[in-house]
């Protein structure tokens, strides 16, 4: 399977160019994808609810982009998204994780102290819609970026969760359901929610 192709779980299509993949898996019924960035445009909100946009000078993206395959696996939770990133100023992202919150997902988001009052961070909306957050109020970084859903699906890379990480920057994000890589992440995010309570 080449660039811009992807045959996993929505069978949404996607933009020619962009770059989503699809590994073989390495288990019969395993998932790997990797998702890289940058994308050409953020998607266009109008074509993202029903697949049409009536504005004539719409600058937006009216495909699938890697930011909307991103945003359809977080999407896929049915129980929790716990979310640990250095930040998260992606608009997009965080309305998902709202939403995913408003329909009684248990969304938990760890992050770093000095980030979260950096110019566009959704951190403190996240407070106000009832969203757990916890940071590390630590000199250091808590510098990770990974996402663990219903405690099955793992997200991970170099991806922050940031418009330039979107639409600048050479960015990449692994998905997997390898149970061994999704269980040492959690220990992880366990450990830090304990650390950082």
């Amino acid at each position: 399977m080449g660039l811009g192709q992807s045959k996993r779980h929505t069978g949404l299509p996607y933009a020619a160019g962009a770059g989503s993949t699809v590994a073989q898996p390495a288990q019969r019924g395993g998932r790997n994808e990797a998702i890289f960035f940058p994308d050409p445009a953020m998607p266009c909100r109008n074509y993202m609810k029903d697949g049409r946009c009536h504005r004539r000078n719409c600058d937006f993206a009216h495909e699938h982009t890697n930011l909307v395959r991103l945003l359809h696996i977080l999407r896929e939770a049915k129980q929790s998204i716990s979310v640990c990133v250095f930040t998260i100023t992606c608009n997009e992202i965080a309305n998902e994780l709202v939403s995913a919150h408003k329909r009684g997902i248990r969304v938990h988001v760890i992050t770093d102290d000095d980030q979260s009052h950096s110019r566009g961070s959704d951190i403190q909306e996240f407070r106000k819609q009832g969203i757990r957050v916890q940071m590390d109020n630590s000199p250091s970084h808590m510098h990770h970026k990974f996402a663990v859903i219903d405690g099955r699906l793992l997200l991970t890379g170099s991806f922050n969760w940031t418009r330039a990480a979107v639409l600048e920057n050479r960015e990449n994000v692994l998905v997997t359901d390898n149970a061994a890589l999704v269980q040492a992440f959690s220990k992880e995010f366990q450990r830090l929610s304990k650390e950082f309570h």
